[in-house]
């Protein structure tokens, strides 16, 4: 690696983005998971999800746009969020069909799958709300 690359290296290195997207994710899981144990303590399993996930993507909105991004598109963000967890759920559903009834594939692994390959895409998509007309650094 030459001076320059060397030095790009280390600038995109520093910013870690990526690395601050996945913290966040697993910050908004523990968050979630425990407002859900405590909401069923009063509430039925489907209440205490639903609520649960709501706050979740309320969480994970504050965590992208202050943490993982640092900034945001105003009110367009906040309105464009909720969808990327429509479409994360939406592919998720596929690909766990695809790999259960498709290819005939183990049930209990196919969650994983799941996340491996949503993992990048909703990456994009969230890049693409909170930095929707600025530089893809």
């Amino acid at each position: 690696m030459g001076r320059f690359g060397f030095r790009r290296f280390v600038q995109n290195l520093s910013q870690l983005r990526f690395a601050r997207f996945l913290l966040s994710g697993v910050a908004n899981t523990v968050v979630t998971y425990a407002i859900y144990m405590l909401l069923l303590l009063k509430f039925s399993y489907q209440i205490s999800y639903a609520v649960s996930y709501m706050i979740g993507i309320l969480f994970a909105f504050f965590m992208n746009s202050q943490f993982v991004f640092k900034t945001h598109q105003g009110i367009r963000s906040l309105l464009r969020f909720p969808l990327i967890y429509l479409a994360q759920y939406l592919g998720g559903v596929v690909i766990l069909w695809v790999w259960v009834e498709v290819l005939g594939l183990n049930q209990v692994a196919a969650p994983l799958v799941v996340v491996i390959v949503m993992l990048p895409i909703t990456y994009i998509l969230t890049r693409y709300v909170f930095l929707s007309g600025k530089r893809f650094t």
